[in-house]
């Protein structure tokens, strides 16, 4: 089975890495589904996205991502984002708490604290 390296960085830490047989994520262009021997492209990740990689072992590795860029590059995909969670981190209780509390406003800092909730809950299989 062809795989390649993924690498999904945060600002302040790496919140995974490993081999890979695909990555789906959302960019400002679209969705976004990168396997092995994938063309080279850097694309903008949506705000409040979720990325979705499959690993070479079956596992599904799913996390929230805020902001940042993707990578591709030969055999190596890189995410690079603002701040991520995985989807075992995230407290749902919390995330569903945030995302009530910013269902009413249209500020840029509402919305981003609803981007960032929905996210969350996404990334923990959850439904929004």
């Amino acid at each position: 089975m062809a795989e390649m390296t993924v690498e999904l960085v945060a600002v302040e830490r790496r919140v995974w890495s490993g081999k890979a047989s695909s990555l789906f994520a959302r960019t400002l262009e679209g969705e976004l589904g990168v396997l092995p021997g994938h063309a080279p492209l850097l694309g903008e990740l949506v705000e409040g996205g979720v990325v979705t990689v499959r690993t070479s072992d079956g596992e599904t590795v799913t996390a929230a991502v805020f902001g940042g860029f993707l990578s591709v590059t030969g055999e190596k995909v890189s995410v690079l984002a603002e701040a991520a969670e995985l989807a075992g981190e995230i407290d749902v209780k919390a995330a569903r708490e945030a995302l009530r509390q910013a269902e009413s406003g249209d500020d840029q800092e509402t919305i981003s604290v609803r981007q960032r909730a929905t996210a969350r809950l996404k990334a923990a299989g959850e439904t929004v």
